[in-house]
């Protein structure tokens, strides 16, 4: 295959990040739609919290890719002012956009969860861009590395690595016929929230271990490091996970 792997809609050849990347939105905000319409708080409230999370989720995108990223600012700065525009991350979104929907719902006086109208047009979303990030190739820098298995990839460099992306959308996958599963038994509002961001924390905790990324902290890169403290600050939700009660 030759990346990045163009996708042609009519007469056009569209970059398969902005048309998956564009897709994983639409969908997302379509699901998020649906989902609201069962709410326990009021639509002015949720309207605020959705843009609460949303800011948070844009700063917290931005700082993380460029904390994961830092070697680069000596290396090449031109490189780095382009991730700076164009780079974000997953888990900088999803952590900034936690951040963000705290702090509204302080500032509008929401006390109860809100976060489980968000696990499925999360999961949605992020699985459709990966796709996207899987056909680009090397330049969106989340392919693995060096890898003998079968199911290695050539991004275009010469050198077969793990296709991490599609490991991350089998996981996804799994994770939400878990989290279906999993809500079938008794729970409170928020779990499903919360059991979805340990288990993609942890997922995305332990794939960076094979990704060739700058670890500067420990060993670990500031993904890693920003998985690990969000995993710490959530650990007493891990064994209520598979504490299943009817």
């Amino acid at each position: 295959m030759l990346f990045p792997i163009y996708i042609d809609v009519g007469f056009i050849k569209i970059h398969p990040h902005i048309l998956f990347e564009s897709l994983a939105y639409a969908v997302a905000f379509r699901l998020m739609l649906r989902n609201v319409r069962q709410d326990s708080i009021s639509t002015a409230q949720r309207s605020s919290v959705v843009v609460g999370g949303m800011l948070g989720a844009l700063l917290g995108a931005k700082l993380l890719v460029l904390l994961q990223h830092i070697n680069i600012l000596w290396q090449d700065r031109q490189q780095f002012l382009l991730l700076f525009l164009q780079g974000k991350t997953v888990v900088g979104a999803l952590l900034g956009g936690l951040i963000g929907v705290e702090i509204t719902k302080k500032i509008i006086g929401v006390k109860q969860s809100t976060g489980d109208v968000f696990v499925y047009p999360l999961i949605a979303g992020t699985a459709i861009g990966r796709i996207g990030c899987f056909l680009t190739g090397l330049s969106d820098k989340t392919y693995g590395i060096a890898t003998n298995l079968p199911w290695g990839i050539d991004f275009g460099d010469g050198i077969t690595r793990h296709p991490t992306q599609l490991y991350e959308i089998i996981f996804l996958i799994i994770l939400a016929i878990f989290l279906r599963f999993r809500s079938r038994y008794n729970y409170q509002q928020g779990d499903v929230f919360q059991f979805y961001l340990i288990s993609y924390l942890s997922f995305r905790f332990l794939i960076d271990f094979i990704k060739p990324d700058f670890h500067a902290f420990l060993g670990l890169s500031a993904i890693q490091t920003a998985c690990l403290i969000a995993i710490l600050y959530y650990r007493r939700t891990i064994p209520k996970m598979f504490r299943i009660k009817t």
